[in-house]
């Protein structure tokens, strides 16, 4: 028995898991390759308006700084994906209290830009602190979820405990007027409560709350006139509020059923409004044509599948959840932008992740990304034994 257990003391002092200290590599390779076909894709798309915006001079202004962005982000990928998860736990309260800072301070020197002040420029660098506000929901919510554990059942923790933390972040962005961070949020946010072990007729109820909150909220504010009109009825006003979408359906249709070729669009020639950003699929569509279109959105659906199967294999609730968030986040804000640009939503402004021009999300995105993949390295180690979700 004395020589069982001293062979036992010497396994147990050799490296356990080794598979379980690398990254996810079929999650990092499809994230890289999501991030280089973007990049890509948004050269096309901007090239034209770059070459418009300064005179016909440059045709890379946008890919410059989406590159940029890319780099930052692909460095906090990296660094992210070494930082343990118990890192995100121990400081989600710091940084839910920062994101909640930073979105007010919007209210008092964000930069307007498009008639929307969601910008802060620090020492000429300008961010949207809604994309760190994601985040900080996301890593607060996993944190309660730890913390409340068997009791998210109940409605004193997992609905008033949950709601209280999700206020903190929507009541600063409705006073933005930023429609579109807070469905997508409060989208993500339900979609966790349920993970963490929310009663069904709970989330119910909070679900019929929301949309009666939308409804007033669009009413009140100002939204409801034409982007309702345009989404049902764009051809009612075709230069005016139905033009956007009615361009992009334009450029989705004619793409066909191969595309037109890679860099042929001729939506983006200033047809399709910001058709490097919100509308890029729109070009997509037109130059790769249906059968490029379904494969980005298969390696978009792969990435996610990958995202939760980690999650499923995270070794403790916080990071199965936090894993899970960051992924529905990606999986929530792909299928928004596809519905509005194929006109099965109305326009919310939200942009396609990893393809987009927009350099905070770029890189907000990439070191979520980063945390997954922290997450992933543990997918081999042996679960810390807790209460079952």
């Amino acid at each position: 028995m004395a020589a069982e257990r001293t062979l036992y003391a010497k396994d147990d002092r050799r490296p356990k898991n080794r598979a379980g200290d690398k990254v996810d590599i079929p999650f990092l390779l499809l994230v890289l390759l999501l991030l280089g076909v973007g990049l890509v894709m948004l050269y096309s798309a901007s090239f034209a308006q770059s070459e418009f915006d300064t005179g016909y001079e440059i045709s890379t202004k946008y890919l410059q700084k989406q590159a940029v962005c890319a780099a930052l982000g692909l460095l906090c990928m990296w660094a992210f994906s070494r930082i343990p998860a118990d890192f995100w736990m121990k400081f989600a309260w710091p940084v839910y209290g920062v994101s909640i800072v930073l979105l007010l301070c919007v209210l008092i020197v964000g930069e307007s830009v498009n008639g929307a002040r969601r910008w802060i420029n620090i020492a000429g660098i300008q961010f949207q602190p809604s994309e760190i506000a994601k985040f900080a929901m996301i890593v607060m919510f996993a944190r309660l979820t730890k913390l409340f554990g068997a009791d998210a059942k109940d409605f004193r923790h997992g609905v008033l405990g949950f709601s209280l933390a999700l206020l903190g972040i929507l009541v600063p962005l409705a006073l933005e007027k930023h429609l579109s961070a807070i469905m997508l949020i409060g989208m993500v946010g339900v979609t966790m409560m349920f993970v963490a072990g929310t009663r069904l007729k709970w989330l119910g109820g909070g679900a019929a709350a929301a949309v009666v909150f939308v409804v007033i909220y669009v009413t009140f504010m100002g939204y409801a006139g034409d982007r309702i009109t345009a989404w049902l009825h764009p051809e009612q006003d075709p230069g005016d509020t139905g033009y956007q979408i009615l361009q992009s359906l334009y450029a989705i249709g004619s793409g066909g059923l191969f595309g037109l070729g890679l860099g042929k669009s001729r939506q983006k020639y200033l047809y399709l409004p910001f058709q490097y950003n919100d509308y890029i699929f729109a070009i997509i569509c037109e130059e790769l044509g249906l059968i490029g279109a379904l494969l980005i959105i298969a390696l978009f659906a792969a990435m996610i599948v990958r995202g939760y199967w980690i999650a499923l294999r995270a070794r403790d609730r916080f990071s199965t959840v936090l894993a899970a968030g960051l992924v529905t986040l990606i999986a929530v804000q792909t299928a928004l932008n596809l519905g509005v640009v194929t006109n099965l939503l109305p326009s919310t402004g939200i942009a396609l992740p990893f393809f987009s021009y927009g350099g905070t999300a770029l890189a907000v995105n990439l070191g979520e990304m980063g945390v997954v993949l922290s997450i992933s390295r543990q997918r081999n180690q042996t679960k810390k034994q807790e209460d079952p979700l």
